[in-house]
């Protein structure tokens, strides 16, 4: 794994979970870090999402301290003074402004934070702070939640003479949907990048990655994506910039996809691919409206192949498509062409589906320049099981 250089990590269960699995992650660093933020759209906003988005973008931000197994989310004036607290605390430890401290939360919304075992968690993991590989596992591991396994990317590549690192974690498994997706995830990387740039570039990246995934079409109150850079040096500029948002880019597609896979109950990834729409916004919201359509997920899960589900979905997006020249493959087998079913062997290509853990589907729409890619978990009984348990 490639860490970048200026940052520590820390993960340890200090009891917010009942199953006592690890539920608290420090990142800390002993330089300043320029921070970005990309954050939820839903209007039902967690405290912790107020109080980082309120601090990013910056050049001054020294950690970021995260909970998991409690929201706190809906949880009124008490939510924000403790979101406020917890950064208090580490911002003592570290020796910094309270305001250089940033949070997140994720796990059950509307119930308060023991705040005694997040006080004590926030400790033990600042005593247990290092460079190393294993401390970054260990953070990682302390911000899932009913991920079933941890979500870890790193990259390195060579610009202008220099070593560039980059090491992310994330987390996000239901509740995933475009718009920010669910999900938590740190980007820690060693170049210089001047903060509104940052800013700039995240949202970017999150639009290209973790805004076009979705495994039940349910925006998250606590969705957060932060970006933290260690340079310090001249900030990244002209291609040198490009070349770190694609790689950057690339490192947060990994990572959204694996969101996918691991969808509560999922067994398959569907790779939604939209062409010939009439620019790529349209073939945007027709991809999303596809991927987040329950039917199509229904198919996908029992390896149908169901043109119609797929062919309709993408009818009532609301965005304008040619009929007569609609045509579709599903792993890569053409099944509806120009506006009419093709003859296929069903049974043949339902044992592909079923076989393959990413199932492609490339809908063309019409002879439009549009085109825009998402991905999406299928929907099966586990998932109906999980969620309908889940607080009791």
């Amino acid at each position: 794994m490639f860490l970048p250089t200026g940052f520590r990590f820390a993960g340890v269960a200090c009891g917010i979970k009942a199953s006592r699995k690890p539920d608290m992650c420090l990142i800390v660093s002993d330089r300043p870090l320029v921070a970005a933020g990309v954050y939820t759209t839903n209007q039902i906003v967690a405290a912790p999402v107020v109080l980082s988005r309120s601090r990013t973008p910056s050049a001054t931000v020294r950690a970021v301290v995260t909970n998991s197994g409690n929201a706190n989310a809906c949880t009124g004036e008490q939510g924000d003074a403790d979101a406020k607290a917890m950064c208090s605390q580490l911002a003592s430890l570290v020796g910094c402004e309270d305001t250089d401290v940033l949070v997140m939360s994720t796990g059950v919304i509307g119930q308060l934070l023991p705040m005694e075992k997040v006080k004590s968690g926030i400790d033990q993991c600042f005593g247990r702070l290092a460079s190393n590989e294993t401390s970054f596992v260990e953070a990682a591991e302390a911000i899932r939640t009913t991920d079933n396994a941890r979500k870890t990317e790193s990259r390195d590549m060579n610009l202008d003479g220099k070593t560039i690192r980059i090491a992310a974690m994330a987390k996000g498994a239901g509740m995933i949907a475009p718009n920010m997706a669910t999900m938590l995830s740190v980007i820690c990387t060693d170049a210089s990048i001047a903060p509104d740039e940052a800013k700039a570039i995240l949202t970017r990246v999150a639009n290209a990655s973790f805004n076009r995934v979705s495994v039940d079409g349910h925006t998250s109150t606590n969705d957060t994506l932060l970006l933290l850079a260690s340079g310090d040096e001249a900030p990244l500029s002209g291609d040198s910039l490009c070349l770190f948002e694609k790689e950057l880019t690339e490192l947060a597609i990994h990572l959204a996809k694996q969101l996918v896979a691991d969808g509560e109950g999922a067994t398959h990834v569907m790779q939604i691919h939209v062409s010939g729409a009439s620019n790529d916004k349209s073939a945007e919201t027709i991809a999303k409206t596809i991927a987040a359509s329950p039917l199509v997920k229904c198919a996908i899960t029992g390896g149908d192949p169901n043109w119609g589900r797929i062919v309709s979905a993408a009818g009532y997006a609301g965005e304008p498509m040619q009929p007569a020249k609609v045509s579709l493959r599903v792993c890569e087998e053409l099944i509806y062409e120009n506006g009419s079913p093709r003859k296929f062997d069903a049974a043949s290509l339902s044992a592909t589906m079923k076989s393959n853990n990413e199932v492609a589907v490339d809908l063309c729409v019409g002879d439009g320049k549009g085109t825009a890619t998402y991905w999406s978990s299928d929907l099966t009984t586990d998932y109906v099981r999980f969620n309908s348990e889940y607080t009791t």
